[in-house]
């Protein structure tokens, strides 16, 4: 039998060890608001008149289309520097890949890129990365460039260079600004620079006074080119959550519309404990967009939980995604095991919540568990005047509610713990990644 196949349960309170389900008071965000969800959703004078008509099945059949779209929509991102920068290794390293995985972009010191080529993320294939063609000949011109990429094709870019950036870079970056485009400067390889500063003056060396020196010179080249308050991020590739790379993530993030910002954050590999955070963040904040589907969509009742109606097959679809997005399946944790050398039982060993296959009968007694004391919950209801169309299924909707923050807390909690369980020498665990590309053959 497979390690995973032969975890346990769960405890019988639903949420394994020192996991609390949370108050009543503390599970809705007190904040909500018709102003707050019609922007969130996009306000449409339909929605707003069923939910002010307390029409259930015409708010849950709108939401439903809104949580296609969230779960939908399509991110493009394109990859683009000089030859040697590193950014097939960034296509595949913000895709959670190694280079030699079998769907990873091609890599190597010449130009491996001929013409735009769209690499679709493992779990998210709305979410593409495109390695572009560099930008390192002597002739060459930003205006035909972005014609020959389809510049209007992607939501931002990423500019890279290995060494300092040059005249090209901001020539392209120019030509990017005039259209309306976001854009990221990174300067890669900065462990190797790192590495050869230790190696020369080892008794003098200070890793913040290198990566300081090469951020200024970045800066500077930028702004000779005339390129106003240029910002720069320092990376490494081969260990992704180090350096600046919260800071780039933060900066991408910002810069996105609510639905792809919840696209991209899905999609990024774990590589530290801010990265989980964001991520469970964007998945709490559509919780009660989840619930509120399944209890007036194609509600049926709960074996097991009578009082209680909803759609079990979309939390099904919901529990699952919660463990993709965190790195909890059951690929990414056998990936997981093999790329660190730790033993798969041990990191097996850091999990609350050993389930990675979810299925209908394991959300109805999670929902059985979390209806305990539902009944305060919706009571609450009562008090937020947009949530009246809910009413009608007050404890449905509670329990449901009650059920996915729970076990979202516990995934979160098992990510982080797990991400220390893999790398158990590393004394800064939050700049560690866990999808780091290998060094040798993938398991």
């Amino acid at each position: 039998m497979h390690e995973l196949e032969a975890w346990g349960s769960p405890s019988p309170e639903g949420g394994g060890p020192g996991i609390r389900q949370p108050m009543a008071s503390e599970a809705f965000p007190s904040g909500l608001s018709q102003s707050k969800i019609l922007e969130l959703l996009g306000d449409t004078r339909a929605l707003k008149e069923a939910f002010e008509a307390g029409d259930l099945p015409a708010v849950a059949a709108m939401l439903q289309s809104t949580l296609h779209s969230l779960e939908n929509v399509r991110l493009d991102i394109g990859v683009t520097g000089g030859t040697g920068s590193g950014k097939s290794t960034f296509v595949n390293a913000i895709r959670g890949l190694g280079d030699e995985d079998p769907t990873s972009a091609c890599t190597g010191v010449v130009e491996m890129t001929m013409a735009p080529t769209p690499y679709l993320h493992p779990k998210y294939p709305n979410v593409i990365i495109w390695d572009l063609p560099g930008i390192g000949a002597p002739a060459f011109q930003a205006d035909k460039y972005v014609q020959r990429v389809l510049l209007d094709r992607y939501d931002f870019l990423l500019l890279l260079t290995s060494e300092s950036f040059t005249a090209n870079h901001a020539r392209l970056a120019r030509e990017i600004l005039q259209q309306g485009k976001r854009f990221y400067c990174v300067r890669s390889k900065v462990d190797v620079d790192i590495a050869a500063s230790r190696s020369r003056r080892p008794s003098s060396f200070s890793e913040e006074r290198v990566l300081s020196q090469i951020r200024d010179d970045c800066v500077q080249r930028l702004e000779a080119e005339s390129l106003k308050d240029p910002k720069v991020f320092l990376l490494s590739m081969f260990e992704l959550g180090k350096y600046d790379f919260d800071l780039l993530e933060e900066a991408m993030v910002r810069g996105l519309e609510s639905h792809k910002r919840h696209a991209f954050l899905m999609a990024l590999p774990n590589v530290s404990k801010p990265t989980l955070e964001r991520k469970a963040a964007s998945l709490r904040k559509h919780i009660w967009l989840v619930a509120t589907v399944a209890c007036g969509a194609n509600p049926s009742p709960v074996p097991g939980v009578p009082e209680v109606a909803c759609n079990l097959f979309l939390l099904t679809h919901s529990l699952e995604g919660y463990r993709h997005s965190l790195g909890l399946d059951q690929h990414s944790l056998i990936r997981l095991a093999g790329h660190t050398g730790q033993p798969l039982h041990k990191i097996l060993e850091a999990l609350h919540d050993p389930k990675t296959k979810v299925t209908e009968a394991l959300v109805a007694e999670r929902l059985g568990q979390a209806s305990g004391d539902a009944s305060a919950f919706s009571q609450e209801l009562l008090n937020v005047p947009i949530l009246g169309p809910l009413t009608a299924c007050g404890l449905s909707f509670a329990t449901v509610y009650r059920m996915l923050r729970t076990s979202l807390d516990v995934a979160v909690r098992d990510a982080e713990n797990v991400l220390l369980q893999a790398f158990p020498d590393n004394p800064d665990p939050d700049c560690k990644l866990l999808g780091e590309p290998d060094q040798g053959p993938q398991p």
